[in-house]
């Protein structure tokens, strides 16, 4: 259902979409639907479903269209655009306002920078791209002065709260008088479930998400919470906040997004209902709160139990490895981020098995050299090397190396 009573614009910001047809992609172009006064999509980027990515061209017209793999039929555009390239030229073109960055992978991080250096506003819903090279990307949006919008719900949140605290419109900035910035997570769908029990889980069980709607990769890092740990890396580029003040609590009901405590004690939260819409709508149309019909509504006058509890790290590994990597800093990122697609990658081909995972990105980071100051080349190399080496082991040792 379509809602047109959004604010006037003198005209549609103009937004391009990478990774238009996966979950966050999809949803994007919900809200741009939703809003036509106010977005307008004028590119669109899939990595190989031609499919569905020439529907949405059909629908939305856009200018710029980018396949990664195939070809796009029934468009309506004769020069496709293709391969990395492709997501190159629609980050940086002219007539881009606003670059949502939703490709997952390391697919997301050089279109992120390049679209920067471009001096485009961008929604990231690509975890990677911070936590492969945060230090070159945020050091590129502060020295540009580009505020990046934040697409994770629970980063979204405390973009919120922290409007009105002596921040600007900078998020490249940390907030003064904050203590910490409270991470929550859902636990996924293993919360209470025993390790051994854990062990034997299938991808299907995996891919089972109770809350949210989500895509392959990134439900099995929130099986793994191996996702938290991404965001946990990801919240110290985007607020400039140090590891030691960030804090991760499981809350299985997903309607604190997250929170910021104050020096006085005192925290703020961020509320609502576990729907990406929500965040997504709320990058594209900042600082408007803007309506939208479909979205469901919390209804406060109804009974309900909000619980927090801190997350195991016995059973879920995964989090203490990404915080050791972000502390660690350098390289460490970067090789976690290519390990754990990796091996999400074999675990959902039921080549490993569940805590596989854990211990094949244990074993990158082990092997690790680090470098302290990474280029965009060195990165490149670290995560073309990694994938390799995780490939490797998987095929010549598979379960014997897991289990």
């Amino acid at each position: 259902m379509e809602n047109q009573t959004s604010p006037p614009a003198t005209q549609p910001l103009r937004v391009a979409v990478l990774g238009s047809t996966g979950s966050i992609g999809t949803q994007t172009l919900d809200v741009i639907a939703a809003h036509p006064d106010r977005f307008s999509a004028v590119a669109l980027a899939a990595a190989r479903n031609a499919t569905l990515l020439a529907e949405q061209a059909a629908r939305f017209k856009p200018l710029l269209v980018c396949l990664g793999e195939g070809r796009v039929g029934g468009t309506g555009i004769e020069d496709a655009l293709s391969g990395p390239e492709g997501l190159i030229e629609i980050a940086t073109h002219p007539d881009v306002d606003l670059v949502v960055v939703a490709t997952t992978g390391a697919a997301g991080w050089e279109p992120t920078l390049a679209a920067i250096s471009a001096g485009k506003q961008v929604a990231l819903a690509n975890k990677e791209a911070l936590v492969m090279a945060g230090s070159v990307i945020a050091v590129e949006a502060r020295r540009r002065g580009i505020p990046l919008r934040p697409v994770d719900s629970e980063h979204s949140a405390i973009w919120q709260c922290i409007q009105g605290e002596g921040v600007g419109d900078s998020l490249l900035a940390a907030p003064k008088g904050v203590r910490k910035l409270i991470l929550t997570a859902s636990g996924g769908p293993f919360r209470n479930t025993p390790r051994e029990q854990m062990e034997k889980v299938t991808p299907g069980q995996a891919l089972a998400h109770p809350t949210w709607n989500m895509g392959a990769k990134i439900t099995i890092d929130s099986a793994t919470l191996m996702n938290k740990g991404l965001e946990v890396i990801e919240a110290h580029w985007l607020f400039d906040m140090p590891y030691e003040k960030l804090e991760v609590v499981v809350h299985p009901q997903s309607i604190v997004h997250s929170m910021i405590e104050f020096e006085d004690g005192s925290t703020k939260a961020q509320l609502g209902v576990p729907d990406m819409r929500v965040p997504i709508q709320y990058a594209l149309g900042y600082p408007d709160h803007l309506p939208y019909a479909d979205l469901p509504q919390m209804d406060w006058t109804q009974a309900f139990t909000l619980e927090f509890e801190p997350p195991d790290l016995d059973r879920f590994p995964c989090l203490g490895l990404a915080w050791e990597a972000g502390r660690k800093g350098g390289t460490y990122p970067a090789v976690l981020s290519a390990a754990d697609e990796e091996a999400v990658r074999a675990f959902l081909d039921e080549k490993i098995d569940f805590y596989g995972i854990p211990r094949l990105v244990e074993r990158a980071l082990g092997a690790h050299e680090p470098i302290t100051e990474p280029d965009l080349q060195t990165i490149r190399e670290i995560d073309r090397d990694t994938r390799a080496r995780v490939r490797e082991w998987t095929r010549t040792q598979g379960s014997a190396l897991i289990r």
